[in-house]
């Protein structure tokens, strides 16, 4: 179900958000959205705990035990997450070092944990998601369920280049950032490379995106809404074409190897450098001038990038004459 259309500088971003199951209709389980694609699922900081000791003891020694049980949902009115859940027990000691100690631990969904009577810290991690609650467990009777709210969902980040040109997924990442701006000017980073195609479990709430196409210019930044119990699945599109050099001494000749090259932009600015009979890189949308050396000669050409056109860029022999300046560009399919 499309939702809107954001649109950035130099940016379309196209939202899609899907229900937490198969199709557009409302799943009975939200977790389902999460299981039919790849995913990180990393520890991530605590939320208030910032550190911890590794396992230090046995909670089960020193009293009678008392059966905590507990569950997680990703939205107050959800049903319980089956997988992919992570539990930490914590003691609200720090110890010597500062660190809350590690009690116990717990992989899956549901769980359940003998404890003596006591306070501590839980923790739930769904990938990038949490949660943390401080229970107490009594001396008398027993302990009500446990159920901590996640208030998470996903993201599922994907990119084109001009208005539909695939992008291969080797030459496309992600790094998704807090929304927030500190005062150095810069944001948290979340994860960085994401691929696409990846679902990312995260928090309820607003995160900075930024893609990259390749390793040059091709930047776009955006900004990204995820909603709690949904998946949201967001293609970026990028202004920006591939493009491949040869220096050749006549159109459509071979790239004559043992060729250094530079590009500049239209201010006279350095953003590539390499080496090569036909190097192959991206490039954002604008107008550029190849430079090529070979044997201590020079010869350039100024060329233009098109959004989503991947494009031969050829450098004839013959000197910076007007045909050399103004030679086509192959397109490419």
């Amino acid at each position: 179900m499309r939702v809107r259309h954001r649109i950035f500088p130099s940016t379309v971003l196209a939202i899609m958000l899907v229900s937490a199951g198969a199709g557009h209709a409302l799943a009975e389980d939200p977790t389902d959205a999460f299981k039919s694609f790849p995913s990180i699922t990393g520890t991530r900081k605590m939320p208030k705990l910032t550190s911890f000791n590794p396992l230090i003891s046995d909670p089960t020694q020193g009293g009678e035990v008392k059966d905590v049980k507990l569950e997680a949902l990703l939205t107050a009115k959800g049903e319980p997450v089956e997988s992919g859940l992570t539990w930490r027990v914590f003691s609200p000691i720090p110890g010597s070092d500062g660190k809350l100690p590690l009690l116990a631990t717990s992989e899956g969904g549901s769980t359940a944990f003998n404890l003596v009577p006591g306070e501590y810290f839980v923790n739930v991690a769904f990938g990038r998601a949490g949660a943390t609650r401080k229970i107490r467990v009594p001396e008398q009777g027993p302990l009500d369920k446990q159920v901590l709210v996640l208030d998470a969902g996903g993201v599922n980040l994907n990119a084109v280049s001009g208005s539909d040109v695939r992008i291969p997924p080797n030459e496309l990442s992600f790094s998704i950032f807090s929304s927030d701006v500190k005062e150095d000017g810069e944001r948290a980073l979340i994860i960085a490379d994401v691929k696409p195609n990846t679902v990312i479990r995260l928090n309820a709430g607003t995160y900075h995106v930024v893609s990259d196409y390749g390793s040059v210019n091709a930047v776009i930044r955006a900004d990204i809404q995820v909603e709690a119990g949904k998946l949201t699945e967001a293609t970026i599109q990028h202004r920006a074409a591939k493009l491949t050099l040869k220096l050749v001494s006549e159109a459509g000749g071979e790239a004559i190897a043992d060729t250094a090259w530079s590009i500049l932009t239209s201010s006279g600015d350095v953003v590539s450098e390499s080496v090569g009979a036909f190097p192959t890189l991206v490039l954002a949308e604008g107008s550029y001038t190849a430079v090529a050396r070979n044997k201590d000669k020079i010869y350039q050409r100024d060329f233009a990038v098109k959004a989503g056109v991947n494009t031969d860029v050829e450098v004839l022999l013959n000197g910076n004459d007007a045909a050399n300046t103004t030679a086509n560009a192959e397109a490419q399919d």
